[in-house]
């Protein structure tokens, strides 16, 4: 996406170079403990690699909070995740001595029309202080003579990531998009423009008197402030409180639709100081709401690219990749392990020439050997998902399509609860559960089920599916059961969900998806049962991301294995039903993890704006 620029002089709009694009800067801090904040960005990141189609990274090793205080910095690591898609990771203590703090940092280098975008993802925790999140993207072109844009676009990863971080600027929540102020905050808003800590602007809009506050947020100032996830918060008066704010900030009043731009260190008592703080009238808003955005977004973008780093991130060291020749050296040494009395090899030209110590060496030979031990982790859990998908079909072919009264029948726990196979723990044995998809009859008969009619026979058959493993709570789908309208229809729609996800999990661990589940049910390969992509939902809206309760819902049950706290945010969704009572699945895509997805809920449509 492309931001409109400010008017230019005369031949600045000739075709040619434009200079390199604005980059983008967001720096907020984060109320998570550093390797969780760390964990959060790699899983949001491996999803949206995957939505990218390029390969997901493989876990990264042992992070700088894990290490002991005093280890040196690992060397860093690169991984080829496609053609022209690479990512650098490295991790270890701050400069200034052992007990400066800590950091971890991702950077990603992907192809742009004439040149690579670059993405680096920074998370620095000092000594005592709080954790630090720093995402920057920018564009290097390689051609001569090619136009780019003026700034470089908000990634994706940063309206996704803000609220699951619980970002924030000094006293300010940081949201991907505004807030409607009332009467009775308008004292903590003041307070905030006011705090010296606060390094971000504070971007606040009013609204016209003869407009209703819904339809000036969502028709004008979201898309207004399209621009400033990370760069901004955002706040819009409503009638009440604009006419006290204004009483308060006689010399910085906005109203009548205009916006206003409060930059750090207001001062309400100087006249003087109100010039610092621009205004956008409402007439230039709706003249041109494109270009507003892009006038609104000017000085935040400015602000965020030259403000000087916090102390725990300009303290990162600089990222350099080893070269290729201490890559080769690592593999031999971790391919040919040095023998005891042995004499040291002579070090050869390369060598030399890169100034290669036997520190170095040493360390890039244990990030050489932790990665084939990944790799090696990998490559037996999928060779023993074959082992237990071939043994299941043997059992399937020896004795038939026909159930015993053992099969299929659901796994309780304490208080009758619904317990999936953990991934730490053994495979199902043989003849409980079946290979994949069982092939089913239209009509179901004395030897083959056909689709379960109600949600209690489909919970009871959820054994069909070895990769999938239902988490969540069984009386909110078995409630469906009661409702008299569509009952039937909705449980054989799940099933074929269900079925769909069976079939691209299975892909999945093979690494043959080709993407995630959306884009498997729009491709979907022939064979395979197929489910409508329109009913299958990547992830929820960033209104939902940003509201503490709906967000708090659908923190679904998730073995330990896949979260230390036992819970994981099931954005993704399919829709099986329709109307105000809306049925939705739940779920989490773990492919790439423990080797199965996750259904956290299955039941009416959970809380958001259009559910009473």
């Amino acid at each position: 996406m492309t931001s409109d620029r400010s008017p230019s002089p005369a031949g600045a709009d000739l075709p040619g170079l434009r200079g390199p694009a604005t980059p983008y800067r967001m720096t907020v801090t984060t109320a998570l403990p550093h390797a969780e904040a760390v964990a959060l960005a790699d899983e949001q990141l491996a999803s949206w690699l995957k939505q990218e189609g390029c390969e997901e990274p493989p876990p990264a090793p042992r992070t700088a909070a894990a290490q002991p205080p005093g280890t040196l910095t690992t060397a860093p690591e690169r991984l080829r995740l496609g053609d022209r898609v690479l990512l650098d990771r490295d991790h270890g203590p701050l400069r200034g001595g052992p007990g400066a703090g800590r950091y971890d940092r991702r950077r990603l280098r992907t192809p742009a029309p004439h040149g690579t975008r670059q993405l680096t993802l920074t998370v620095a925790t000092g000594a005592g202080g709080p954790t630090w999140f720093r995402l920057e993207s920018e564009t290097h072109n390689t051609g001569s003579g090619v136009r780019t844009p003026c700034r470089v676009p908000v990634p994706e990863l940063a309206r996704t990531l803000l609220p699951l971080l619980d970002a924030a600027d000094g006293p300010a929540a940081v949201h991907p998009a505004p807030r409607v102020i009332t009467a009775g905050e308008v004292d903590d808003l003041i307070d905030e423009l006011c705090d010296p800590a606060r390094r971000l602007p504070t971007v606040v809009a009013s609204v016209p008197v003869n407009l209703p506050l819904d339809h000036w947020v969502e028709d004008v100032v979201r898309p207004l402030c399209r621009q400033l996830p990370g760069l901004a918060t955002a706040y819009v008066l409503d009638p009440g409180a604009r006419s006290g704010f204004n009483v308060a900030l006689e010399y910085h009043t906005v109203y009548g639709g205009a916006v206003r731009t409060y930059l750090p260190e207001v001062d309400p008592a100087s006249r003087q100081d109100s010039a610092r703080h621009p205004v956008l009238a409402r007439g230039r808003i709706e003249q041109d709401p494109r270009r507003a955005a892009g006038l609104l977004a000017r000085e935040p973008r400015r602000l965020a690219a030259d403000q000087p780093l916090p102390p725990p991130l300009a303290a990162v060291p600089v990222l350099r990749v080893p070269p290729p020749q201490l890559r080769r050296a690592a593999d031999r040494a971790t391919a040919e392990p040095a023998r005891p009395n042995a004499e040291p090899a002579p070090r050869t030209g390369a060598d030399t020439g890169t100034g290669t110590t036997a520190a170095t060496a040493a360390e890039l030979a244990a990030l050489a050997r932790e990665e084939q031990q990944d790799r090696a982790e990998q490559q037996a859990r999928v060779d023993e998902l074959e082992r237990v998908r071939h043994a299941l079909r043997l059992e399937r072919r020896d004795h038939g399509q026909g159930r015993d009264g053992h099969e299929g029948r659901l796994r309780t726990g304490p208080h009758g609860a619904l317990t999936g196979r953990h991934c730490s723990g053994p495979p199902s044995a043989p003849g409980t559960i079946a290979a994949g998809p069982v092939r089913r009859s239209a009509a179901p008969s004395a030897g083959c089920l056909g689709k379960p009619e109600t949600f209690t026979e489909l919970l009871t058959r959820l054994g069909d599916f070895p990769l999938l493993t239902f988490t969540g709570d069984q009386k909110s789908a078995l409630a469906l059961d009661g409702l008299q309208c569509a009952g039937a229809g909705w449980a054989r729609l799940a099933w074929d969900g269900l079925t769909a996800l069976q079939e691209y999990a299975e892909a999945a661990v093979r690494g043959s998806a080709g993407g995630d589940f959306k884009q498997w049910c729009e491709h979907t390969p022939d064979g395979c049962h197929r489910f409508p992509p329109r009913k299958a939902v990547r992830g929820e809206s960033r209104t939902v991301f940003s509201h503490t309760k709906w967000k708090r819902e659908r923190m679904l049950p998730v073995p330990e294995c896949v979260d230390a706290s036992r819970r994981a945010f099931m954005g993704a969704h399919l829709r099986i039903g329709g109307g105000r009572t809306a049925p939705r699945l739940h779920y989490l895509d773990d492919c790439s993890g423990s080797g199965r997805i996750y259904v956290g809920y299955i039941g009416l449509h959970l809380t958001n704006t259009r559910t009473n």
